[in-house]
């Protein structure tokens, strides 16, 4: 379906690419991964044609369509309402109907046979388009992705960028091209909507390759990765979990054939050098210094895996209970987010708050950080030292601050020494400290400023999305850094492989209260499989019980609203029809009860039969409604 073959990409002299090849095949599922500054995002917009390779070439079928979601269209805006710039991705079956509409509207005055004909194939090639479900499709896929129904008929410039990049999500998931481009498409969803996406992508009829760092994403979604690493395409046939396996078995076996060439370099180094000034022996010198010559040799593995170790320092231990929430409720305006609920932090308590975007999360968070207003008591514990990390901070960095200088001014009286081991952890080299903040990456600051908080000596932290911005192995190092921590601390995450890899708590909420499930993330998640079961099962047992009708399936109620939709929609545009029909057939009622007419025999023959004309289709239309109108009637009880 698509090629790269050779392909090399420069910049500024530096190579990304040096001779890459990739083969893309129709309904391949490819996760796209290597480190920050690799190429990733670039290569995307190499095969979607924003940019042309420095040699090589991209070969894609004539019929490879590709839709491309990037960081780009978070600036994108519009005055049409969400649904309307959603349905756009059916342009198609919208310009069949305005051709429809145009037909219709030409009925008014004009009801010649060709216009008809006209009629019934715009209309069956509306319906061969599904052009009566496109805005249930629309629907549903945006609801999918954690938009409200009262959200879709307001503009799209009145929503954040996050959420406008959700649109285009959407808009692409329904044009349905046969390449589907995605770079970073899980970074403003919640984990309700990434979990929808990951479903959706399973069954996708196209093929699919995404840039994500979101490591449960890929094991859910992809069947291949390929990594970008040494400015080449390395393919692994597997999901994010067998590569990094593959990886491994990889890497030992390279370092096992490095150092065996290594080995024998040096045998035949040392043959080279005690027998270069014998004569007898010049032969066999020329042909091992020829040999070394040849030799491909093996590159020495180099092992990204970081491993940290933090040296976590307390000048006093929190008390037993760190915070306290008694009866707390939280509004905003009509908008309630906690009501009457209690809650508990304990020392040495490690929670995951987890949830659905608009349920309060961040909210709750500064709730317990003290610095939003509520009803109800809030209480903190003995010698609690807070640090509190959010989103907003990576703006609250000094600019013109080198990084060292940044970690100096954090107030933790460590020595500079000290402060190095620390960026060294967060994958700042010796040189990197001097970088001014300024030219650091998103995830370059969000790095920094995570280091600046684990630093504040605080025994109690407030981790507010994290992970944002940060590449695989900066998400390792986090997570190793958390599990060394012998503090206290909650943190609002939609990564699980993080909150698998730190979380001892989970909290949610739900009906406006704090939930707590004490024990692991993989422990929650099959905790709550089993809860769905018995709320399936419930749901099964309950109508025998009542004798009321059974409930019917999220699947068949979605297709039962469709046909609904559809047959809604039909109905209109039948008593359209009919009303037409009607003016048409008094009119000619009119034009035959005057007895002018029968002066010209010839005339009053040819309005008798348009009569008559009329009247067959007059009866078609009210056949046609009666029935509409009867299978709205069996589907709105069905629904009822």
């Amino acid at each position: 379906m698509l090629s790269i073959n050779n392909l090399s990409y420069f910049i500024g002299g530096r190579p990304l690419y040096e001779n890459a090849n990739l083969h893309i095949k129709p309904k391949d599922k490819i996760g796209l991964v290597g480190q920050n500054g690799t190429g990733k995002s670039t290569l995307l917009k190499i095969i979607a044609g924003e940019y042309l390779p420095s040699s090589g070439e991209v070969q894609k079928a004539k019929d490879c369509s590709i839709g491309f979601l990037n960081q780009d269209l978070l600036s994108y805006q519009s005055e049409e309402s969400i649904l309307q710039v959603a349905l756009a991705a059916f342009k198609e079956t919208l310009a069949l109907q305005d051709e429809i509409d145009q037909v219709l509207k030409k009925m008014e005055t004009d009801y010649s046979e060709e216009v008809i004909n006209r009629l019934a194939s715009l209309q069956e090639r509306f319906e061969a388009n599904e052009g009566y479900t496109i805005k249930a499709k629309a629907e549903e896929v945006l609801e999918g992705i954690g938009f409200k129904t009262e959200d879709l008929t307001k503009p799209l410039r009145t929503f954040s960028g996050g959420w406008r990049m959700r649109v285009m999500l959407a808009k692409l998931l329904l044009e349905r091209p046969a390449l589907l481009l995605l770079d970073e498409p899980t970074n403003h969803l919640d984990l309700p909507s990434i979990q929808w996406v990951e479903n959706y992508l399973k069954t996708y009829e196209g093929a699919v390759v995404v840039v994500s760092h979101d490591q449960t994403f890929l094991d859910n979604c992809v069947s291949t990765i390929v990594e970008v690493s040494s400015h080449t395409l390395t393919t692994y046939a597997g999901n994010y979990s067998f590569y990094k396996e593959e990886k491994k078995e990889r890497m030992e076996i390279q370092q096992n054939a490095y150092e065996n060439q290594q080995q024998m370099i040096k045998q035949t180094e040392r043959f080279i050098e005690r027998f270069r000034a014998k004569a007898s022996k010049s032969n066999q010198v020329q042909s091992r210094v020829k040999a070394l010559e040849r030799m491909d040799r093996v590159q020495e593995v180099v092992n990204d895996e970081a491993f940290v170790n933090f040296n976590f320092k307390f000048s006093q231990k929190s008390g037993r209970h760190v915070v306290t929430l008694d009866h707390i409720g939280k509004s905003y305006g009509d908008l309630v987010i906690l009501q009457n609920t209690t809650a508990r932090i304990e020392r040495g308590d490690k929670i995951a708050l987890i949830g659905a975007n608009g349920k309060g999360k961040s909210t709750l968070l500064r709730i317990i950080d003290g610095s939003e207003k509520i009803s109800g008591e809030r209480s903190e514990g003995h010698n609690v030292i807070k640090a509190f990390y959010a989103q907003h901070q990576l703006e609250a960095l000094t600019l013109d601050n080198e990084i060292i200088q940044e970690m100096v001014q954090a107030g933790s009286n460590k020595t500079e020494t000290e402060l190095r081991n620390v960026l060294g952890c967060f994958l700042f080299s010796s040189e990197d400290v001097f970088k001014k903040i300024k030219v650091l990456s998103g995830g370059e600051k969000s790095r920094v400023a995570l280091a600046k908080t684990l630093i504040s000596e605080a025994n109690f932290l407030l981790l507010d999305e994290p992970t944002n911005h940060l590449d695989f192995q900066s998400v390792n190092i986090l997570i190793q850094a958390l599990q060394q921590y012998e503090g206290t601390f909650i943190t609002v995450s939609h990564d699980r492989h993080f909150i698998r890899g730190v979380a001892n708590k989970i909290w949610y909420i739900e009906d406006h209260q704090i939930k707590e499930y004490p024990g692991t993330y993989e422990e929650y998640e099959f905790w709550k499989s089993q809860q769905d079961e018995v709320e399936k099962q419930e749901e099964k047992a309950a109508p025998k019980k009542e004798k009321v009708k059974a409930p019917i399936a999220n699947s068949e109620l979605n297709e039962a609203k469709k046909s609904l939709r559809k047959l809604e929609y039909e109905l209109e545009q039948v008593e359209k029809e009919l009303e037409r029909w009607e003016e048409k057939s008094k009119s000619l009622e009119e034009k035959l009860a005057d007895p002018k007419l029968y002066e010209d025999l010839e005339s009053a023959e040819k309005v008798q039969k348009e009569f008559e004309e009329v009247k067959s289709h007059l009866d078609k239309s009210n056949s046609s409604w009666e029935k509409l109108v009867e299978d709205i009637s069996k589907l709105q009880e069905v629904l009822s």
